[in-house]
């Protein structure tokens, strides 16, 4: 199988803000590349330095050290002109839209395209073919304000996509949206991605985004990359604290760790989900168990689960309920902790 070719290389990059309490380290010795036509999740807290990462792919914001490559080429070692040329080829969506309030959605489209010197009948032309891939064609000379916030992030990602760029960055593309709205943008950029070939990065605080549409994800921890890999392989070996954190968002102050505080995480896959394994297991083994968490996600199209139980204090229960899942090949971890 062919390896997908580099889009974008990050290498020890760094990034220090200088404020008048001191030195502020946002990004300490990223290292981090993204293969061209996927989508790339970028996860963490506030205040991890996703939004600082995601401006310095562009340079928008200057690294202290450290290079960035776009399309095989070094962003720092290019002249103001040459750079800018670059920045056509990767568009950006935010959080707050950024659409100018006195232009129509078309307008709104044509903007970067008026920038690039397109002639205006070429740039309305394009801009109505991108209205109708968002489907938002009945919605052209409709002004921000007439829009909702769903239609609004759908306008951005068009004059995004105006200049043809080959990477999409999103920064918190979703957030001011409601879960319904979300899983509409979300669905979008997929269709995007697999109709244009874009690259997507996707920069969010939620995990259940990452899962939706990214086949792989780079997670941020105090300025450093503290985990990367498959979505899918992450979620079934979490080998970090905030990745566990970011993986029991909704029922995490709900879970009550047992005597010890011994428990076990059991991960379903779209398989295994349709057999009653905790069931099985409970009659098989002779011990009961208490269920403390519990939940399905899709993760890039695949339905996946998990379960937290709290194990029994006698060892031996544990090893036959460690056996049992072994011989049916269900993977699971032992959890002290979130």
């Amino acid at each position: 199988m062919e390896t997908a070719k580099e889009i974008i290389r990050i290498e020890g990059l760094n990034k220090t803000f200088h404020t008048k309490d001191g030195e502020v380290v946002a990004l300490d010795n990223i290292h981090l590349e993204i293969a061209q036509g996927e989508i790339f999740g970028i996860i963490g807290l506030s205040g991890a330095g996703k939004s600082t990462l995601v401006r310095c792919m562009n340079l928008l914001e200057k690294p202290t050290a450290g290079r960035v490559f776009f399309d095989g080429q070094e962003l720092g070692g290019l002249r103001r002109r040459e750079l800018n040329e670059k920045r056509h080829s990767i568009g950006m969506i935010f959080q707050s839209f950024n659409l100018l309030m006195q232009r129509t959605a078309l307008q709104n489209i044509c903007f970067p395209l008026e920038l690039v010197g397109t002639p205006k009948e070429k740039a309305r032309e394009r801009a109505r073919e991108l209205l109708a891939l968002v489907h938002l064609e009945d919605k052209e000379n409709a002004y921000p304000a007439q829009l909702s916030g769903g239609q609004k992030q759908r306008v951005a990602i068009a004059r995004a996509l105006a200049t043809n760029p080959k990477v999409l960055l999103c920064d918190e593309a979703t957030s001011a949206l409601d879960p319904n709205t979300t899983r509409g943008v979300l669905s979008l950029l997929k269709d995007i991605n697999q109709k244009l070939g874009v690259t997507i990065v996707v920069i969010t605080h939620e995990m259940s985004v990452i899962e939706e549409i990214c086949s792989r994800v780079a997670i941020l921890d105090h300025s450093q990359i503290v985990e990367m890999g498959r979505v899918e392989d992450i979620f079934v070996k979490p080998q970090s604290k905030i990745a566990r954190q970011l993986l029991f968002p909704a029922g995490k102050k709900e879970i009550k760790f047992g005597k010890g505080g011994r428990c076990l995480r059991i991960v379903f896959d779209g398989l295994s989900s349709y057999e009653p394994v905790l069931s099985s297991m409970v009659l098989e083994c002779g011990y009961p168990v208490n269920i403390l968490f519990a939940d399905t996600r899709d993760i890039d199209g695949k339905a996946m689960g998990q379960i937290i139980v709290g194990l029994p204090e006698e060892e031996k229960a544990v090893h036959r309920m460690y056996a049992y899942l072994n011989t049916h090949g269900i993977r699971f971890e032992e959890v002290k902790d979130i």
